[in-house]
């Protein structure tokens, strides 16, 4: 698959079931590594993020393959949620939803510099991704490492 089997587009609301799945495969598949400690919790409503946040979703033939949650706040702008289905990992799906998450932030209605996340310290091969992207680790506690990446507007 490449990146014409699949496009990034806007969420709605009908996507929030699907996103909802896409997000517990996505993640499931690191839950031994995980300790019970899914970042972030999977147990938000998707229909409220929608509503609430920009929300993005990469889809293949009508079906969701990965999810990203924005969240701006005053200075930056956050990544809430980011994730891409075990089975269309390694495809760019990922590296075009950051790649949209920073076209966000800098958008003229935001022009946001900043973008900030938080992932678990076990899921080393993420941390690893989002170095080459550029991101630098801020701090860390029990469970997260936070990381931050300045863009230019």
């Amino acid at each position: 698959m490449n990146n014409k089997d699949w496009r990034l587009r806007n969420a709605v609301i009908g996507d929030a079931k699907a996103l909802t799945e896409c997000m517990h495969a996505a993640y499931g598949s690191y839950a031994a590594r995980l300790n019970g400690v899914v970042l972030p919790p999977l147990t938000v409503n998707y229909e409220d993020e929608i509503r609430a946040c920009p929300v993005w979703v990469a889809e293949a033939d009508l079906t969701i393959i990965g999810g990203l949650i924005l969240m701006p706040e005053e200075g930056w702008m956050t990544i809430a949620n980011i994730a891409v289905h075990p089975q269309f990992q390694g495809k760019g799906v990922g590296r075009a939803l950051m790649a949209r998450a920073e076209a966000e932030a800098k958008a003229k209605a935001l022009r946001l510099s900043v973008l900030r996340l938080a992932t678990h310290v076990a899921l080393t091969e993420n941390v690893e991704f989002y170095n080459q992207l550029g991101w630098s680790e801020t701090g860390r506690d029990e469970t997260r490492i936070h990381m931050q990446k300045s863009i230019a507007l």
